[in-house]
């Protein structure tokens, strides 16, 4: 749901379909947000193309989740 408590940033995360094994392809994101104003604290796969991603709240206010900040690599084209 969506009052999970997400307590720290995705580090480094490379999101895998469920129940593949072996390295990372080119496609396979790996999303990080472990840098100061990064907010980013949850990743799931959905499809190749769709992801629910999950942003930390506003330190200071926990009802807002008004921005968000976080990188994306390993992309291959037209995803």
């Amino acid at each position: 749901g969506g009052d999970d408590i997400i307590a720290g940033n995705v580090s480094k995360c490379t999101v895998l379909p469920a129940g593949y094994c072996g390295q990372p392809k080119k496609g396979h994101l790996m999303f990080d947000a472990c840098f100061e104003s990064g907010n980013l604290g949850r990743v799931d796969y959905i499809t190749e193309f769709e992801y629910d991603l999950f942003i930390r709240p506003d330190t200071c206010n926990p009802r807002f989740r008004v921005w968000f900040n976080f990188t994306v690599e390993n992309i291959k084209e037209s995803q």
